[in-house]
């Protein structure tokens, strides 16, 4: 089973990328975003608790995360392996993560950072805000403090798995099909 950790700021092209490593490996895109939306909407005990909390603007702890995404995998058990998009953003739910798929009988295969300088994932937020109308995309100042919290809270992860020989960074500046060329390089290795 292949499993990969998709990582990036915003503004890396995750989204971009990870359609790409769906269709060619057959993988199951698993966000944390679209997951929590789903349980809600289908009224999970699981959704009813994220929603309370929600409602409270607390946030969704890591328990409740883990048992959506422990449902995730148990609906699609068949799959060729997983994407997590946006999870794990912290150590201890990359733990928690590793500590879930062992009793699946599965692993993280790797995570691939893409990796783009600030100033160009400013011009790509930007551009993407134009284009989408995202108002959180059309303001620098909230684009610098989404940048500046992603590489606060996230190189720990990143070092994480590092520390298991399961980390590569792939360079997210060029063409997209020279990136996706570069990732698939790097997800062809973990196999």
């Amino acid at each position: 089973m292949l499993n990969l950790v998709l990582f990036g700021p915003p503004g890396a092209g995750k989204g971009t990328q990870s359609q790409k490593l769906i269709e060619k490996y057959q993988l199951v895109h698993l966000s944390t975003g679209d997951i929590l939306r789903n349980e809600i909407t289908q009224g999970t005990e699981l959704g009813l608790e994220a929603k309370k909390l929600m409602d409270q603007g607390v946030l969704v702890p890591d328990a409740v995360v883990i048992g959506m995404i422990s449902n995730k995998l148990d609906s699609n058990k068949g799959a060729n392996g997983f994407i997590f998009d946006g999870f794990p953003r912290t150590v201890a739910q990359a733990e928690a993560l590793d500590i879930l798929l062992e009793t699946k009988h599965t692993a993280i295969s790797g995570m691939i950072a893409l990796i783009v300088d600030n100033e160009e994932l400013k011009k790509r937020l930007l551009l993407r805000g134009k284009e989408s109308g995202r108002p959180d995309d059309a303001n620098p100042e909230i684009i610098s403090k989404r940048i500046e919290e992603y590489n606060n809270k996230t190189a720990p992860v990143a070092n994480f798995y590092k520390a298991q020989n399961k980390f590569q960074s792939v360079n997210g500046i060029g063409s997209i099909d020279e990136i996706f060329a570069s990732i698939a390089a790097v997800t062809n290795s973990f196999n």
